[in-house]
């Protein structure tokens, strides 16, 4: 099967954002974009085969693809790692044009059939941003770092969603405590992992944790309604 034009795929996206501010991402919205651009529904499931679903994740895929760009031109040397991970999800939140296509898409994924494909989309935007951090963990902490970074993307976007402060001054404070709650549960981890007393009781939980290995790297597809960010 050829894959779908990518040009293709973008202008389809472009004109649904129109519609999705009033019409969620909804079969409305993608019969209309495709109307819009002159194309025929069979066309646009062929290019995203499950309409509004894909369309959204499509429009999430683009928003971590920003990111990323931003992260790989931003300079970040004199920041702290705890101060980077604040930046990519400042970045990743600013790559938003209108937080109506996230509240739509918030609602969309909220629904339990949907659910799966929401948090699938929020680890691959915080395995996005630790992979361009430089993680190189290769254990368990692999999955806990993005577990980890998940809830506090996901909170921080939710705050995000109701806040009317100047230029989201309110939300940034809020991501800046959030992160700071994680490096007081990791400086707990290190002081127990120092002490004389409790090491040796982590010993056989480190070990099987060590045994416990990231997925492995999946090859590149390009299927319908997949758009990942570029290398």
């Amino acid at each position: 099967m050829t894959p779908p034009d990518e040009t293709l795929q973008d202008t389809l996206l472009d004109a649904a954002l129109v519609h999705v501010p009033f019409d969620g991402w909804s079969d409305t919205a993608f019969v209309a974009a495709a109307q819009d651009i002159g194309i025929d529904d069979a066309t646009a499931r062929a290019i995203f085969s499950r309409g509004p679903v894909d369309l959204a994740l499509a429009y999430h895929a683009r928003g971590d693809q920003a990111m990323v760009d931003r992260l790989k031109s931003e300079d970040l040397s004199n920041l702290k790692f705890r101060e980077k991970i604040a930046a990519a999800v400042r970045f990743r939140l600013e790559a938003v044009e209108d937080r109506e296509l996230v509240r739509r898409g918030t609602t969309l994924f909220s629904l339990p059939h949907h659910a799966p494909d929401g948090a699938r989309a929020v680890w691959q935007t915080c395995d996005l941003i630790w992979t361009e951090l430089g993680d190189t963990s290769d254990d368990v902490n692999w999955y806990t770092k993005r577990a980890t970074l998940a809830g506090v993307y996901s909170a921080t976007l939710l705050y995000w969603l109701g806040d009317s402060s100047p230029d989201y001054a309110a939300t940034w404070a809020f991501l800046d405590r959030r992160i700071d709650e994680v490096m007081q549960i990791e400086t707990l981890k290190a002081k127990v992992r120092g002490s004389a007393i409790l090491k040796p009781f982590l010993a056989g939980p480190d070990w099987l944790a060590s045994q416990i290995k990231p997925p492995a790297k999946m090859p590149d597809l390009d299927l319908p309604g997949m758009m990942k960010p570029r290398k």
